[in-house]
């Protein structure tokens, strides 16, 4: 199983539902959260080719993107391959 990694705030309710789905999934992640740590958020927007919200969700070396992007890629059977590699 390849390592996730989702930057985060914790006011965030798409955060909050990404989290969710791999939690649903029995995926252990790393949540850097930059609210806490605010210094991670340069590190995150490089990492996410300028992208600044959160979250940001890697596996990986794969940049998946946000919430939005891991649910499509859930509801396309393509995450838990991605997941494999």
């Amino acid at each position: 199983m390849k390592e996730v990694e989702i930057y985060t705030s914790p006011l965030c309710g798409f955060c909050h539902a990404a989290k969710r789905l791999l939690k649903s999934k029995g995926i252990v992640f790393k949540e850097i959260d930059v609210w806490k740590n605010p210094d991670q958020k340069p590190e995150m927007i490089q990492r996410a080719n300028g992208g600044r919200t959160v979250p940001q969700i890697f596996v990986g070396d794969v940049h998946v993107g946000g919430c939005d992007e891991l649910y499509a890629l859930e509801r396309e059977g393509k995450l838990d391959p991605l997941l494999s590699e």
